[in-house]
């Protein structure tokens, strides 16, 4: 499951260093947390899931953030910090906490209160609406063995809502644009944490459960646009 908000993340070759940010609580069978098949991962941000058990696998992120583009580029909202994520088709309401980076430089993720929830807003990426990647991290599966939060993000297909409640009362409405699956030992950190011109999302979950190992040896990323 960082900051100077509103440009989005500074890509690798303007800041020339990669933070890690490491991806915990995917959850494993001996801790309780067991997802059968190939759950959707991560609850966290930058990266990946939560839950209280169980590291997963470090991913790359982009350490600060850039200056917004001079260009001017599609529309984007105001600054306000998420309360709430909507995601009507596969029936996902949860309240947002906010989470940055431990003292190690690794993710913070949200703490599973048991039932896979809630999901979780990386306070160092932009707010949702803002120019560039906001990021959201959830659990894919729960220590009460069912799926967490986002353990059905895999059932997003192109066009579909996400809505995400801000503290200002306003709701920033995002379209799927796709999904994709990567290994964890070659997250894509440019191409999920990069600048982009307009305003977008990204959900992260854990994904690839290896019952030999009881961890999760993927991400599951949900790519998603402001809708116009």
């Amino acid at each position: 499951m960082n900051s100077g908000r509103r440009g989005g993340l500074r890509a690798a070759t303007a800041a020339g260093v990669l933070l890690l940010l490491t991806l915990a609580g995917c959850g494993t069978e001996s801790s309780g947390m067991s997802d059968a098949g190939t759950p959707p991962s991560a609850s966290a941000a930058a990266s990946a899931p939560p839950t209280t058990a169980a590291a997963s696998p470090p991913v790359q992120a982009p350490a600060g953030q850039a200056a917004a583009p001079a260009t001017a580029g599609p529309a984007v909202l105001a600054r306000s910090e998420p309360v709430t994520l909507e995601i009507p088709v596969i029936g996902v309401r949860t309240d947002l906490l906010k989470l940055g980076l431990r003292e190690n430089g690794s993710l913070e993720v949200p703490e599973d209160t048991g039932n896979g929830a809630p999901a979780s807003w990386y306070n160092g990426s932009p707010t949702p609406g803002e120019r560039g990647p906001s990021v959201m991290l959830g659990h894919v599966n729960s220590p009460n063995g069912r799926g967490g939060v986002f353990a059905d993000l895999r059932k997003l297909t192109p066009g579909a809502e996400v809505n995400v409640i801000r503290a200002d009362g306003s709701t920033a409405v995002f379209t799927v644009d796709r999904g994709a699956l990567y290994s964890k030992t070659e997250f894509p950190t440019l191409e999920v944490y990069g600048n982009t011109t307009g305003s977008e999302l990204r959900l992260i979950t854990c994904d690839g459960y290896d019952p030999a190992t009881g961890l999760f040896d993927d991400n599951y990323v949900i790519y998603a646009k402001l809708k116009a």
